[in-house]
């Protein structure tokens, strides 16, 4: 892997869903020594500390149901403009902070990519496909739009325009296992990949993730992650209000880390929905912070054993 810069930007978005918690994530990613693992593995960190949202006036939802829209647009604002920003000078790696992040930093390396004139795709570990918009959510939490919103889906007035819109055939989603009626109508009738559990269970994880890298590679595309904690399995990442049992172990973490850092494509990343308040001693950060390292050129035999007294 190339030596890249690596821009760590705390966003302590909060406002995506009711059960609080995330906006503690920036903070206990930098306590479980995030810049530190990628310091030792010979990259550089810069640390713009922790945002803040845009103050903005929006008019009221249509749907009763959603949950701090003006916040969430802020946060919107604030993130793709942060994206613009960073992408330039290195690697961003976005610190959530609930999936409601997502939008902003997902739309930002869109543009950034159409700047540069190379295709954008997006890899998206999670549980859920988050395509949602503010209309059809039925929870009235924004942290399950954000694929909706960067596509360009309708019902998001209230957000800033899209730059760039992203490709749905340029993204695939990898871990699926919590998918409503409404989102996989969506997805039925669309080209967005999907791999859920049952795929990963008779394929492995490896086989349409390189795939999904090759189409990648042969465009020159940069490509964004996005890795919400649910992706893992409950049992080894507890910290997330959205526990959905069945997901990835540690090992297949770490292999798609791997997979990802060999094939040296990944221009920005998201680290979301880490909620400290339900963690285990740190237990969900060190092993997002580990999956990271391994996502920048950290290999098995290298792995600290971590001291838990």
């Amino acid at each position: 892997m190339t030596q890249k810069h690596c821009i760590l930007v705390g966003a302590p978005v909060d406002c995506g869903k009711r059960r609080q918690g995330c906006l503690m994530g920036p903070d206990a990613y930098r306590t479980a020594g995030i810049a530190e693992a990628i310091t030792k593995l010979g990259h550089t960190v810069e640390d713009l500390g922790n945002l803040a949202p845009k103050d903005v006036t929006v008019a009221t939802p249509k749907n009763p149901l959603v949950h701090k829209l003006a916040e969430n647009v802020g946060w919107t604002h604030t993130l793709m403009d942060a994206a613009q920003e960073t992408a330039p000078r290195g690697m961003p790696i976005f610190l959530g902070g609930d999936h409601a992040l997502a939008a902003g930093t997902v739309a930002g390396m869109a543009a950034h990519a159409q700047k540069m004139g190379r295709p954008f795709f997006a890899l998206w570990l999670d549980a859920h496909s988050d395509i949602h918009t503010p209309d059809t959510t039925d929870s009235g939490n924004l942290h399950g739009t954000p694929v909706g919103y960067v596509t360009g889906r309708a019902g998001f007035d209230a957000f800033p325009p899209l730059p760039a819109k992203v490709e749905t055939q340029n993204i695939c989603m990898i871990g699926l296992r919590s998918v409503d009626e409404a989102e996989h109508a969506v997805l039925a009738g669309g080209d967005v990949e999907l791999v859920d559990m049952r795929r990963i269970d008779e394929e492995g994880i490896s086989t349409p993730l390189k795939a999904f890298l090759e189409r990648v590679a042969a465009v020159d595309g940069m490509l964004h992650v996005s890795l919400d904690v649910d992706f893992l399995d409950p049992s080894v990442a507890p910290a997330v209000g959205t526990t959905v049992p069945g997901g990835a172990t540690v090992r297949e973490g770490h292999l798609v880390m791997e997979i990802l850092s060999d094939s040296d494509l990944v221009t920005s990343l998201d680290l979301v929905e880490l909620n400290p308040f339900l963690d285990d001693r740190g237990t969900t950060a060190n092993l997002m912070v580990d999956l990271t390292a391994s996502l920048l050129g950290r290999r098995v035999f290298d792995r600290p054993t971590r001291d838990k007294k």
